[in-house]
This record gives structure tokens, sequence and C-alpha cells, in this order.
């Protein structure tokens, strides 16, 4: 399987991104450290998502960083992702893993300690927690759980997993505290006037909270 690092997770937002394309904002995100892309663009439609897609991977060649797929198994399959996330309501990550094969990422969102105890750890690679904070670049989100229902559930969990939901620089070290492996951002990348600066400085905060921990 591809290898994947959670620390410093780039949830795209086609709205946000309008500034900085979504190719240059990766781009630029990469450059100052951010670990993993993600895909996500609830109206493009798969065609839409297999163009912007297929233009990420030639970009985001030989970076070592993988591209994650909202959603749209379909789309992965044709960009050639190297993974697929999904959420409670979307396709099942049984299926997700039976149409991908065992060398591409699945990973799956939770939300609460019932859907956390039904995870299938031999399907599932990594899972997305929270919303930590409630957000506006997911409005139809479920309730928060702040940084007490993110540790409970990653410690149910007892797999990879990166903390989401209105999350910034500022809150790394509760997020690390927690025992989530890294934080996934949106609006603290994209739309920033400096994506490159943005993300640098996060992964400082990650750095550095790594010190205080250890």
């Amino acid at each position: 399987m591809t290898p994947f690092d959670l620390s410093l997770y780039l949830v795209l937002d086609p709205d946000l991104c309008r500034n900085h394309s979504m190719v240059e904002t990766t781009m630029a995100a990469i450059a100052g450290g951010a670990t993993i892309i993600q895909l996500r663009d609830k109206e493009a439609g798969t065609d839409g998502l297999i163009r912007v897609g297929r233009e990420l991977m030639q970009a985001m060649e030989g970076t070592n960083v993988p591209l994650i797929v909202n959603d749209d198994l379909e789309a992965a399959i044709a960009i050639g992702a190297h993974g697929l996330h999904v959420g409670q309501d979307d396709l099942p990550s049984q299926i997700a893993r039976k149409r991908l094969g065992p060398d591409k990422i699945i990973g799956l969102s939770i939300e609460s300690e019932e859907v956390a105890q039904k995870v299938d750890r031999t399907i599932v690679d990594y899972v997305g927690i929270g919303p930590v904070f409630a957000t506006p670049t997911k409005p139809d989100h479920k309730p928060a759980i702040g940084f007490d229902g993110l540790e409970k559930l990653v410690r149910m969990v007892g797999l990879p997993s990166v903390a989401i939901g209105g999350l910034k620089g500022e809150h790394v070290l509760p997020v690390l505290e927690s025992g989530a492996d890294g934080l996934a951002v949106v609006s603290a990348i994209c739309g920033q006037d400096d994506p490159q600066k943005a993300t640098a400085d996060i992964a400082e905060k990650l750095k550095s909270a790594r010190g205080h921990l250890t």
C-alpha cells in the first residue's frame, strides 16, 4: 500500500481555492509541508473530479504525497488516485476495498462512539474523526465533538487517525495530545494569501508540539 502520513492533511475546497487554483494551492501546500491531499468537490460531478484529479496527479508526481479522492469511487479509479475517503452516508468501505484492491488507501469518517465501534479494521486504513468544531466548509456536518470527544474516539478506533472540523494551527497541540496522528485543514490553507507560508506555519507548530510531547 502507498505509505501515508496524516500529520498535515489538506482538504481542497474549490471555492476557497478560487484565487489560487486547486493545483497551485496543492503544490504550494506540499512545498510548505502538507503530507496528504484530499480532493473534495461536491458540486463538480465525476467528470469534473476526474479532470482536476488528473491535473493534480500529474503535478504531484514525484512528491511522495498521496492524493485521496472524497466519496467518488469512479473518479478515484479513473484518476489513478492513491486512495478514497468515504463518509457514513457514502459508499460502504467494503465495496470500496473490493473495487480499489489492497494497495489503495481507504479512509473513513467517524463522528460518534456508535460508528467507531463498527469500523472494520481489516478494510479501513485510517479514520477522519470530527467535527472537532463546527465549520462553514461543511454545513451538513454532525454535532461538534470537541477535544474530549476526539480523544475518546481515537482510543476506541485504534487506527491511524486525523482530526477534522474547524481546525487551524493554534489547535495542533491539543490535537496531538488527544492521540490523533494529525489534523486536517481546509480554510487554514485554502484561500490564504500565501498557501505555502500558511502550511509551513502549521508544519512548524506540528514540529514544536511533537517536541513538547516527547
